[in-house]
């Protein structure tokens, strides 16, 4: 089965074909304003799948994401704690935080990760063609994009040009022809009323413009949010892409004027699939930064870890809304220990003089070969995680079932299981599968691990149960987790 993606452009789903053996992969990235937050995470998480899986299927990927590092948003907190008193390194700020975050959750790096500061140029020049092909004008400084002038516009959004002026608001009309026509490039900084509708009111407000500014052949002034990614996306991929990722809050306008202002610049396709990744709900509404009903990314590392996160991501299919609540985080918890147990059963089983050359047990032969076929045929699916998810899971439990049920296990089945579960839950998935922790003797530490545990039962035969009960606590603090059985306990370190 060869790949097919439900492309938001024509509303149909359709057999993905590239231009040879390369892939070239946009994804819309973050407006650097504030600690990035789960909602953020989940478009990073499904790109990093969609250019994992496009790998794995043997195609070069040239994957670009942005950062937007000029913006209203971002001059507003000037002067705001430590974060710095300009623009540049408010955005430093967060650009450093963004990184950090994207490493922790495995994220495979992107090609180039462009700031907007960087490609002024790039900017002005993409600008200045749109103008002599009469497409933009120059008004009060400022140059606008005349939707007028571009007949698809709305194809993206499929709204028709007619609707859109009607909803316009009446004040945007001033220096526009159009009402819908977009601003291309800002005449002066940010106002200080401007910057005042993104500012904690807790703030002294700013009195001054703020922001930074470049020349133009239009006077100083600052580039507009939609034309930077057209710019950006042309520099470093090509006037035309196979893939442009992004969230589906971006479809219009933010989407829809790139296509317009590419398209009317250089006469080809801009984007031949657009995917469109749906938003992390909470408490009924988006999260956002604005709502400030928001988790960020370093906290979650901090509480469940990426494989927890990666793996709630991994419950709902890019294109679907999701819900994040301590319920669904709880059953990601549950899935990845699941998961990982598994995998460490087989390698336990594999590596013990149980394993066996003779021995072929055909259940678990059978479920690897289904696991790979099945796995590939979800992927394959409009990258449908969902359903690959769930074949790993009955992977995990075919595993369970051989090593529990068999006195002499299946060397090659569990070998092909344990090499499964490192291509798709690994390299595929981005699950630590196989990996060291943090360095060290591991057996040192297990030896006194288990001194503890000794303790502790002694401590339970002499009726000393709550000094047992803290034992067990303090080595859950320290990241061992311990179970009872009637056999004495065992434990595992998380």
């Amino acid at each position: 089965m060869t790949l097919s993606v439900t492309n938001t452009l024509t509303g149909a789903r359709e057999e993905f074909e590239s231009h040879g053996d390369e892939v070239l992969l946009y994804v819309c990235g973050l407006t650097v304003s504030d600690d990035a937050h789960l909602g953020h995470a989940r478009l990073w998480m499904h790109a990093d799948l969609m250019h994992r899986w496009l790998e794995y299927e043997g195609y070069d990927v040239r994957h670009v994401e942005n950062f937007t590092d000029v913006n209203e948003k971002i001059a507003a907190r000037i002067g705001e704690d430590d974060l710095g008193e300009d623009e540049s390194s408010v955005a430093e700020h967060f650009v450093d935080d963004v990184i950090s975050d994207m490493r922790g959750l495995n994220l495979k790096r992107a090609e180039v990760y462009p700031r907007v500061s960087e490609h002024i140029p790039e900017i002005i020049d993409l600008i200045e063609t749109l103008v002599d092909r009469g497409h933009a004008y120059e008004s009060n400084g400022s140059v606008y994009f005349d939707v007028s002038t571009f007949d698809d516009y709305g194809k993206l959004s499929n709204q028709k040009l007619e609707e859109l002026e009607s909803r316009a608001n009446d004040s945007e009309r001033s220096e526009k022809r159009n009402p819908t026509d977009f601003a291309l490039w800002k005449a002066g900084a940010v106002a200080p009323e401007t910057a005042a509708e993104h500012r904690h009111p807790d703030l002294d407000p700013l009195t001054d413009p703020c922001g930074q500014t470049w020349e133009s052949p239009w006077g100083e002034g600052r580039p507009g949010w939609h034309i930077e990614c057209s710019a950006m996306s042309m520099t470093h991929l090509d006037e035309t892409i196979d893939i442009h990722v992004g969230g589906r809050d971006l479809v219009f306008p933010h989407h829809e004027n790139e296509i317009a202002q590419s398209e009317a610049a250089t006469g080809q396709q801009f984007a031949r699939y657009w995917l469109h990744v749906g938003l992390l709900q909470t408490e009924g509404d988006k999260m956002s930064s604005s709502l400030g009903n928001f988790f960020t990314v370093h906290d979650a590392l901090g509480e469940f870890g990426a494989d927890v996160i990666r793996t709630f991501y991994l419950s709902t299919a890019y294109g679907s809304e999701q819900t994040y609540s301590e319920e669904t985080i709880s059953e990601a918890e549950e899935r990845w220990s699941r998961l990982e147990r598994a995998y460490e059963t087989a390698v336990e089983a594999c590596d013990s003089p149980d394993a066996r050359t003779k021995v072929e047990a055909t259940e678990l032969r059978k479920a690897v070969d289904e696991t790979r076929e099945n796995f590939r045929e979800a992927m394959n699916d409009d990258f449908n995680v969902r359903e690959a998810m769930a074949e790993l899971l009955e992977l995990a439990s075919a595993v369970n079932r051989h090593v529990g049920d068999a006195d002499e296990y299946d060397y090659r089945a569990l070998r092909e299981a344990i090499e499964t579960f490192e291509a798709l839950g690994g390299e595929v998935f981005g699950l630590s599968f196989g990996e060291s922790g943090d360095g060290g003797d591991v057996s040192v530490a297990e030896d006194l691990v288990q001194l503890v545990l000794d303790v502790r039962e002694a401590e339970r035969e002499a009726g000393n149960y709550e000094r047992a009960d803290e034992l067990r606590d303090e080595l859950t603090a320290l990241g061992v987790e311990v179970e009872d059985s009637s056999d004495g306990a065992t434990f595992r370190f998380e």
